[in-house]
């Protein structure tokens, strides 16, 4: 019989999860969901014990007489905070908006304990690029270079980053501002939780109101989702044009692209970026004009 582990020894099992990015307890006994939801309870009947219910399918969006839809449709409900950490969004979005300038948000951003990613990064990572940059770039979170170094896009997606927009003639010195929504790695460069995007997320929008640039782009399914409060993914969002509005009701054209970290692994999605580029110059072009 295996004797109970000490008091000592579960803290420091915690802390190896913690560090490891455990954020979900299971069972020990296998459940074949599968088979708990393969047929449909009788009505009135409970449902099988650990059976997941079905998610409500949403309204099929209305089609012409030849079958084309008449308008697309609208972006998904954004999803809703975490029940775990509440207020711990509010602390964050207290913090935020008691920053009245870039360098106060910095230091609040700093200051900041709430967020569990900063007890394992190496550095808080605020912005990178010329203040007074037309465009702001809002990507995911840093990686192993960016926690590193203390800035955002300095690794080799960043390099890749500043030769999409060379190409257009935007240069990180001139042109643009640099940010994440998360201002610490994720342990192992995980994809960022939706704990970690809703507590960091206040900031990123504080940020964007405090910079105040011409235009927004959105690298990234992250950045793209949180700030666009929708669930639609990357693939469907990419491309396209959307009002972000701030807290004063300006508007900002906004327009998500595929972060460079996955044009690094599926470069074929390399021409489809070109275009977005390309519409990205033509907008700022036409803003600067004005």
């Amino acid at each position: 019989m295996t004797s109970p582990l000490a008091p000592d020894d579960v803290a420091a099992l915690l802390r190896w999860y913690d560090a490891a990015g455990v954020d979900e307890a299971i069972g020990e006994t296998p459940l074949d969901r599968y088979a708990a939801t393969a047929v449909a309870p009788s009505a009135g009947a409970s449902p099988p014990r650990g059976a997941v219910p079905a998610a409500p399918q949403a309204p099929a969006a209305a089609t012409s007489r030849t079958g084309t839809a008449f308008r697309e449709a609208p972006l998904a409900a954004p999803p809703r905070v975490p029940l775990e950490s509440p207020q711990l969004v509010e602390d964050a979005r207290a913090a935020a908006a008691a920053a009245s300038s870039l360098i106060e948000l910095e230091a609040a951003i700093r200051a900041f304990e709430g967020c569990s990613l900063k007890r394992l990064a190496k550095n808080t990572v605020f912005a990178d690029g010329a203040a007074d940059a037309p465009v702001m770039v809002v990507g995911e979170a840093p990686g192993e270079d960016e926690d590193r170094l203390g800035k955002p896009f300095v690794g080799v997606s960043g390099r890749l980053m500043d030769r999409m927009f060379a190409a257009i003639g935007l240069t990180r010195e001139r042109d643009l501002y640099i940010t994440n929504i998360l201002n610490w790695r994720p342990p192992g460069n995980r994809t960022p939780n939706l704990s970690d995007v809703a507590i960091c997320v206040a900031f990123a929008r504080r940020h964007i109101e405090l910079k105040r640039p011409k235009l927004l782009v959105l690298a990234g399914g992250v950045p793209a989702k949180s700030l666009l409060d929708t669930e639609t993914g990357i693939t469907r969002l990419r491309g396209r044009w959307f009002d972000y509005a701030l807290a004063d009701g300006t508007r900002l054209p906004a327009m998500p692209i595929f972060h460079p970290a996955y044009l690094l692994r599926s470069p074929g999605s390399k021409r489809q970026t070109w275009v977005d580029l390309l519409n990205i110059r033509e907008r700022l072009d036409q803003i600067l004009a004005h």
